[in-house]
């Protein structure tokens, strides 16, 4: 089912849709993570990844109960957003040569990817608000406010933590 397809005729479809899109992104961003770990050097960096990855499980876990409280087998479908921005983390990795500006990079290639999360969470919430869906808006908002949160730490990383000066003193 494509975001424009026929296949969507309400807005129950969507918000269906709409999970299928993030249950894949998840999945895909499980695949992708352990490779930012294996390539990141700053401990804070590695630390900070390595929770992530660790609530993405608990995310997609999460994403299943939703999918069962809809009636619906949890099914992902291919999300051309994620996958690209995922190859592009991957492409821009494999250009960088020095560790400190390939951390400032994996920092925000993954910022990339939780503002991705966010705007799907948050849409996501809404619609099932407006649909009734009461009983899994608690789940997707939870997910939303750990991806807030990966966002945040992040930040801290890059900033307070010297990831984006340690880098800006090469070359």
């Amino acid at each position: 089912m494509g975001i424009f397809t026929k296949d969507i005729k309400s807005m129950e479809d969507l918000l269906v849709h709409g999970l299928q899109d993030i249950y894949y992104a998840e999945q895909q961003i499980i695949k992708s993570l352990p490779k930012m770990i294996d390539k990141a050097t700053n401990r804070d960096l590695v630390m900070g990844l390595k929770n992530h990855l660790e609530e993405t499980n608990r995310q997609v876990e999460r994403l299943q109960k939703v999918f069962e409280k809809l009636g619906q087998q949890p099914s992902g479908t291919k999300c051309p957003a994620i996958d690209g921005i995922i190859q592009e983390a991957d492409e821009t990795a494999g250009e960088i040569e020095d560790k400190a500006v390939l951390d400032a990079g994996i920092v925000a290639n993954a910022q990339a990817v939780e503002h991705y999360e966010m705007c799907r969470y948050g849409t996501l919430i809404a619609w099932a608000e407006e649909l009734g869906h009461d009983d899994i808006v608690r789940y997707l908002t939870t997910n939303l406010n750990e991806e807030k949160a990966a966002n945040t730490k992040l930040n801290s990383v890059a900033l307070r933590k010297g990831i984006n000066r340690k880098a800006a003193r090469v070359g």
